[in-house]
């Protein structure tokens, strides 16, 4: 392997260190040589390094736990009901074996004291975009995958900065945590697929790094699940052609893994070679804006699914405000008590971003459902999306008082703004 030559101050290292805490780069040390912590990360490439991917830790969880001081000690589930699924846990619930996704009845047997809680998800768009400042002073190439996570591209940012990336990315976690009562977990890399990886090694408050010379024995024997975005039918499919490590996969020809997976086959090639040629993009297309809920008890009444329609209408509004968007689509879903998925899409007459204009128009496809059929969930969402500056120019020629029930709503949004989200209740919402 070969090592990097760090020249400090006439002093030459084979070996860079940086210290978490307050920031020094020096030698290969156990403990920072200024202010004696132990929390000093250590690797050959450290300062070479410019991509990166910061998550999170158990972002919801967190949130809930830095509002509320009484949870600090206790396992916290961010979900719906007992019929729900789990959003996230905190790392005590996850001991007890919660993880995200899981149906929430089974992380209740796993875990039975746990505290759970409702997503509150204004409040945590909010924190996302005080943490996405934070990352547009460090480069102009982020990549937001979620709320809580993104890609970060730092090449070319040491001049700027007067400091190698990793020193940055050391400071952005300290300012989370000072600024916003929040920790996050840095994979440093040299591209997107191995700082995913890493950022997930020692969560959390991890900082993990993948340098390019030890890529090979990095990947050497470990299962293919690492791939971020292989789902378990794709898992399948590997599995079904003896596929379970990258070592497996480096014994297939290319064209041969094209031929058997079609266009991820060329993608699983690079990646058991550790290449990944993706550009970290600034932008990424949202195509849809939607939110769903899983009822406690199958209901066809129709008086329980419009209230529930509602309260789901203001979520979508809620976040197609905060991403400054509106949809020119309305989007009805539903789940049967057999599982059956019955979708619904209607385009309007112009874009909207209005929970009242997409509960209208998405309760006069409702009302026409079959109400001899049982429901287990509801969904609704916006689609075909475009900026807010091209939605609600226009009312309802044949609604005198949709104009009204427009102004009345973004004066709402005011007042719980400053009052918080329980500051107006319409009625229907309490159904």
């Amino acid at each position: 392997m070969l090592l990097l030559i760090v020249i400090k101050d006439g002093w030459v290292f084979h070996m860079a260190s940086l210290c978490r805490d307050c920031l020094l780069t020096g030698p290969n040390s156990s403990r920072c040589a200024k202010c004696r912590s132990p929390n000093v990360i250590t690797h050959p490439e450290l300062l070479e390094l410019s991509i990166a991917h910061m998550d999170c830790d158990a972002f919801y969880a967190s949130v809930e736990k830095r509002d509320n001081p009484d949870l600090a000690n206790k396992p916290v589930i961010i979900g719906g009901g007992k019929r729900g699924v789990v959003s996230t846990a905190c790392y005590i619930a996850r001991i007890c074996g919660v993880k995200s996704a899981m149906p929430m009845f089974q992380a209740l047997k796993l875990c039975p004291s746990a505290v759970v809680i409702k997503p509150r998800i204004s409040v945590y768009v909010d924190i996302s975009r005080q943490i996405r400042q934070m990352l547009d002073e460090l480069s102009p190439a982020i990549e937001p995958l979620s709320l809580d996570e993104a890609f970060i591209d730092l090449s070319g940012t040491e001049k700027l900065h007067g400091a190698p990336p990793a020193v940055m990315l050391a400071r952005l976690a300290k300012r989370m945590q000072l600024e916003i009562g929040l920790t996050g977990s840095i994979g440093l890399s040299h591209n997107k697929f191995l700082a995913k990886i890493a950022s997930d090694m020692d969560k959390p408050r991890g900082f993990s790094v993948i340098g390019k010379n030890e890529t090979a024995s990095f990947l050497n024997n470990k299962p293919v699940r690492l791939i971020w975005g292989v789902g378990k039918a794709m898992q399948d499919s590997l599995e079904k052609a003896e596929i379970r490590t990258f070592n497996d996969l480096l014994r297939w020809e290319r064209q041969n893994l094209n031929d058997k997976f079609g266009l991820i086959g060329d993608r699983l090639w690079n990646l058991a070679r550790g290449k990944d040629y993706r550009p970290v993009k600034r932008k990424t297309v949202i195509k849809s804006i939607s939110n769903e809920t899983t009822f406690s008890q199958d209901t066809s009444d129709l008086t329980i699914l419009d209230g529930h329609l509602w309260r789901i209408c203001e979520k979508v509004s809620e976040r197609a405000k905060a991403k400054n968007l509106a949809g020119n689509v309305a989007i009805l879903k539903l789940k049967t008590s057999s599982h059956k998925i019955v979708t619904k899409r209607i385009t309007m007459r112009e874009a909207t971003q209005l929970a009242d204009t997409l509960y209208r128009v998405l309760y006069n496809i409702l009302k026409q459902l079959d109400f001899n059929i049982q429901y287990r969930l509801l969904g609704a969402g916006l689609s075909d999306l475009c900026p807010e500056t091209d939605a609600d120019r226009s009312y309802d020629i044949l609604d005198e008082k949709a104009q009204k029930r427009g102004k009345a709503e973004r004066a709402s949004d005011i007042i719980k703004e400053k009052y918080g989200a329980s500051a107006i209740i319409k009625g229907r919402a309490l159904r």
